[in-house]
């Protein structure tokens, strides 16, 4: 009971965004009319034809011939309609499935990054692209045959029953039948279509994860454990998807049959009738075998438009997940926006995990005072990164308070909080486009001077230069053939453009040969100037020279202070920096 529930909740949601189309829903229905009528004139023509030469030499030419010509401008405008039912369910269609996918990734914007952490993103990417397609292709069919069915099924029902009520109800009786059969495979169909789209999803995350990181994949010679993972998917969305088809696909020939019988039923009705009383004519019991033919027709169709909708709405299920997904919560609507930056940042007993059961940081404070260089040590897992999130607000403390500029960053809007810091990832990201575009990413208004200059205090002026269109070279997504301490020179000198009042550098220079690591760290100093700086770093010799050094272990700072001080307590530190420089 609860899968039909789901359905209908599904099915009206799509109405919402079908409904948005209401003109050209209107013009569909009228020319659906014209159509079904057109078609439905035919027999009435044919079975006047038909009486009008029963035997030999009793033709009646003089009378066949406007008959004939009716019939194929009849026919003429019935094919007309039909394009034109055509063009405009392809565009209710079409529109529907733009806006819904629209709908779905500025959505996708607004998720907490937590959300996206949780979910595979080969499985975003399979409800986003797989999903979409299965459900347009699904609602196509459904306007294409839906409302031509139910027109044609009620427009032959009133013509057989003014024709001959007896046989007629013949037909009626036989209905239900054709009716069940549909609705009971539709049923079983939906659960077998969802379990498909999910499964479909799995090998889509599967292949994304392994497309990125096959270097990872061949370095270590996992290329049989991958294609076992990939078999036994691909076995399973083989299997969920045999079932599926095989259930939908009964449902055809099994309408087929019920109809056949009322086909069946229809004749040898019609012919009891002709021969008992004579109250039909030949061309009269042609006419109602055509009906009936019709009638039954758009059974088929309908019930096979219920199979493929029952997969239409399992792709909108999952694409309806997404977006009931709970969005980031919204700024405060007091929220400011944040404007003077002195620099100064401070932590204030903060405590936040990931989840409740696992807790991550505890009664954390500190302050950074304009102009400092505070370095985050610590073994992994320590909560290093998770404090440059927390800084950034991509997940918000679950108690103390964080400030910038003596402002609470709950307080000022998220756009203006990240305006003011820029951003350096040991993970480097490049946008498909001009390496101008991407280094324009922080202002857009910069000139090409100005992003040249920046280039050339990081050092990426001279390999942008060998390159085949200098600083209009397209590159693809994620930097294409450039190397990664080429791109990470770009990012670095992304950020050397922005020029934001406070910095967070993540392992920036991880990437980087020692000889490029040397003077692209004296292009960092020079940026570093007047600005509060965030390093993360794991090779401790680029923080000797920071102004403050936290310790982290187990969600706590457990030691602070310069690199000499630290050196002289013979902490945890000492251990750290004697493991890296043992020899």
């Amino acid at each position: 009971m609860k899968t039909r529930v789901d359905q209908w909740g599904i099915l009206i949601r799509v109405l919402q965004y079908v409904k948005m189309h209401w003109a050209m829903i209107i013009l569909s229905l009228m020319l659906c009319i014209i159509s079904v009528s057109s078609t439905l004139y035919v027999p009435v023509l044919t079975g006047k034809a038909i009486d009008r030469m029963l035997s030999q030499g009793q033709v009646d030419f003089a009378g066949l011939a406007p008959l004939l010509m009716t019939i194929a401008m009849v026919v003429l405008v019935s094919v007309l309609a039909q394009w034109g039912i055509s063009q405009c369910n392809n565009r209710i269609a079409f529109l529907t499935v733009r806006q819904l996918r629209f709908n779905a990734f500025a959505h996708l914007q607004k998720l907490p990054i937590s959300m996206l952490d949780r979910h595979a993103t080969g499985d975003l990417v399979s409800r986003l692209i797989s999903d979409v397609e299965q459900f347009a292709d699904g609602l196509l069919l459904g306007f294409s045959q839906l409302f031509s069915g139910i027109l044609t099924i009620l427009g032959t029902l009133v013509i057989m029953f003014r024709i001959q009520p007896f046989i007629a109800g013949v037909v009626v009786l036989l209905t239900p039948v054709s009716l069940l059969v549909a609705a009971y495979f539709a049923r079983r169909s939906y659960a077998l279509f969802t379990q498909q789209t999910k499964d479909r999803g799995e090998q889509t995350a599967l292949i994304d994860e392994m497309i990125t990181h096959q270097k990872t994949v061949r370095a270590y010679s996992q290329e049989a454990m991958v294609q076992a993972r990939f078999d036994e998917l691909n076995d399973r969305l083989g299997a969920s998807s045999i079932k599926a088809i095989f259930i939908s696909s009964i449902t055809f020939p099994s309408t087929r049959f019920v109809n056949a019988l009322v086909f069946a039923g229809v004749g040898i009705a019609g012919a009891l009738v002709a021969i008992s009383s004579g109250g039909i004519t030949v061309g009269l019991l042609s006419s109602f075998l055509s009906y009936a033919n019709h009638y039954t027709k758009p059974f088929n169709e309908i019930s096979g438009v219920a199979t493929e909708l029952q997969n239409a709405l399992a792709c909108a299920h999952r694409l309806f997940e997404l977006l009931d997904e709970k969005p980031e919560k919204p700024d405060d609507p007091h929220a400011a926006e944040l404007e003077i930056v002195d620099g100064s940042a401070s932590f204030m007993n903060v405590s936040f995990s990931y989840d409740e059961k696992h807790k991550l940081i505890e009664g954390l404070s500190l302050l950074a005072s304009h102009g400092q260089r505070i370095a985050i040590v610590g073994p992994t897992g320590c909560g290093k990164t998770t404090l440059i999130n927390l800084l950034m607000r991509f997940y918000d403390v679950n108690q103390g308070e964080i400030q910038i500029s003596g402002h609470d960053i709950r307080q000022v809007t998220r756009r203006s909080l990240r305006r003011c810091i820029g951003m350096v990832l040991q993970d480097t990201w490049l946008k498909s486009g001009t390496i101008r575009e991407n280094i324009a990413m922080g202002r857009e208004e910069a000139t090409l001077e100005e992003i040249m200059a920046a280039a050339k205090l990081t050092q990426a002026h001279r390999f942008i230069k060998r390159l085949h269109k200098g600083y209009d070279t397209v590159i693809e997504e994620d930097g294409g053939s450039l190397s990664q301490g080429q791109k990470q020179l770009l990012c670095i000198t992304r950020v050397m453009l922005a020029l934001p009042p406070m910095l967070i550098l993540d392992e920036a220079t991880s990437s980087i040969d020692t000889r490029t690591e040397l003077e692209v760290q004296t292009a960092l100093d020079h940026l570093m100037q007047g600005r509060t700086t965030f390093v993360v770093a794991h090779r401790l010799s680029t923080i000797e020279n920071a102004d403050q050094i936290l310790v982290m272990e187990k969600g706590r700072i457990v030691e602070r202070g310069t690199h000499r001080q630290l050196m002289e307590h013979n902490g945890l530190y000492v251990k750290l920096y004697y493991s890296q420089f043992s020899g």
